[in-house]
């Protein structure tokens, strides 16, 4: 192994404290990665008192009432606590009453860039307080897009800090502030040369954190080749492009891992069954279950798709809608579990009452999750964009074969099933519009027909590798790169 790293993770949730979505998987997880790999890292997160159970995780108070300098006149308050994601791994709090244990979500202040801003210099004031000489400060989403910044204007001298590289890692570049960016006025438009307004200053709230982040870390990367390829165009791009372009050297694209053991059918406690690639025939007694709890008609033998995100456009919802009937025409049961966009909640709602012995839909059960994955046969991700996706590996861990747009990481991870080679690992359709996607559940209901194959098709999907060490290993080499630099 090189030199030992000691490397900083910074992020708004980390899994199991709190998780609004992937970000918080990813987290908790390349931390541990990294760890296992033999490199010496902390974690920082927000505090968020309405959601975290301190007494729960163990949580020790380390040091309190820090004064954060937010300007020359004012200084902001913090608390800092300490717990711990695996053993010799630990994950420091950032604690404000004010800015964090006012709301029982993650998100959905007012303020949320004051929020963040304090949170930001927060976490490079730790890195101060506990003497911990950061080689690489790993700065996940908007929420963190400041930290290259201050480090370089407000923390440069610090003797733990002098030789400190960042690595900013889009998870979603629609997210790139508190507040909409297509929502700031013209005039107020952050084009991230500036300096930075007071914290106190209402202007805070129009500072594009994603952009700052960009233009001032080392690195940028995004969490797959293809959507670091996609950023690039206006269609993608939302409104960074240019900016992107400008700075293509140094962004690049790694796929996210998931925590094989977490997501091992072999050892799932909440499967009725547990089952490997070797014992595929198990996934039968799943599939029962699974009709069972969502009152579907128990036909173990016709295709069961299931799809399990958020309601929303982006997730492909207008597309599908446009070819329902068509599809429930033949002989097949949806079941649908997540929450969002009420139009199509309520678009659902009207299918499953026509169609009650055909889809189930419920919103989202985390108890459920690896159930749908175990007992459906199909699952359905024809987003509209999607920077890596976790549910296709989550899918493909339960032989529960994925159905994709070619789009971002969907189209990284899911290979075309080749009916003559037997290669591939699910089914994939690559322009955006509904009768592809029709085309394409078509084709798979067809090899569905062909249980030889089928089974082969779930065999190799459930041995594809998705383990986290070789992102983790990828990682490494771009923290070595920007060390060199």
């Amino acid at each position: 192994m090189a030199k030992k790293l000691k490397i900083v993770s910074v992020a708004a949730e980390v899994k199991p404290f709190s998780q609004s979505g992937g970000l918080a998987d990813v987290a908790r997880n390349l931390p541990r990665a990294l760890k296992e790999l033999g490199h010496d890292v902390i974690a920082v997160t927000p505090f968020y008192t309405q959601i975290i159970d301190a007494v729960q995780h163990k949580l020790k108070p380390v040091y309190q009432n820090v004064a954060i300098k937010i300007d020359e006149q004012h200084t902001v308050k913090v608390n800092y606590y300490k717990g711990y994601l695996k053993k010799d791994l630990p994950l420091y709090f950032v604690g404000n009453d004010q800015y964090f244990s006012k709301k029982k979500s993650i998100y959905g202040s007012t303020h949320e860039n004051r929020r963040f801003y304090l949170f930001n210099l927060a976490a490079l004031k730790l890195i101060t307080l506990i003497k911990f000489p950061a080689d690489i400060i790993h700065c996940h989403d908007w929420h963190t897009g400041l930290i290259p910044e201050l480090l370089q204007k407000q923390f440069h001298q610090s003797h733990n800090l002098k030789n400190t590289r960042t690595i900013f890692t889009i998870h979603n570049l629609s997210f790139q502030m508190g507040m909409n960016w297509w929502e700031v006025p013209s005039d107020k438009k952050d084009f991230g040369r500036k300096a930075l307004p007071l914290f106190t200053d209402p202007e805070i709230e129009y500072v594009n954190f994603a952009k700052r982040g960009i233009l001032n870390a080392d690195i940028v990367n995004t969490v797959s080749e293809q959507y670091a390829a996609e950023i690039l165009t206006k269609d993608f791009g939302q409104d960074l492009h240019r900016i992107l372009s400008n700075n293509q050297n140094k962004l690049f694209g790694i796929v996210n891992g998931i925590d094989e053991k977490e997501y091992n059918p072999a050892t799932d406690p909440g499967l009725v069954k547990n089952y490997s690639a070797e014992s595929i025939y198990f996934k039968k007694q799943n599939k029962e279950a699974l009709q069972k709890n969502f009152k579907l008609p128990n036909k173990p033998e016709i295709p069961l798709i299931g799809m399990t995100s958020r309601l929303a456009e982006q997730k492909g919802l207008d597309l599908l809608a446009k070819i329902l009937p068509a599809l429930l025409a033949e002989d097949i049961q949806f079941i649908f579990m997540g929450d969002g966009d009420k139009n199509y909640v309520s678009r659902i709602n009207k299918f499953q009452k026509k169609f009650s012995k055909k889809i189930a839909f419920s919103n989202f059960e985390p108890k459920w999750e690896t159930g749908i994955y175990a007992g459906a046969d199909i699952l359905l991700l024809p987003s509209r964009f999607e920077p890596c996706g976790l549910n296709q590996l989550y899918a493909m861990r339960y032989g529960c074969i994925p159905l994709v747009h070619k789009i971002g990481g969907l189209a990284d991870t899911v290979e075309n099933f080749n009916s003559r080679t037997k290669k591939g690992n699910g089914f994939v359709f690559k322009k955006y519009h509904e009768h592809r996607l029709l085309m394409a559940i078509t084709r798979a209901l067809e090899i569905y027909q062909y249980k030889d194959v089928w089974k082969k098709l779930v065999e190799t999907a459930m041995k594809v590798s998705c383990s986290w060490e070789i992102p983790a290993k990828k990682y490494l080499e771009l923290y070595e790169k920007t060390l060199k630099k």
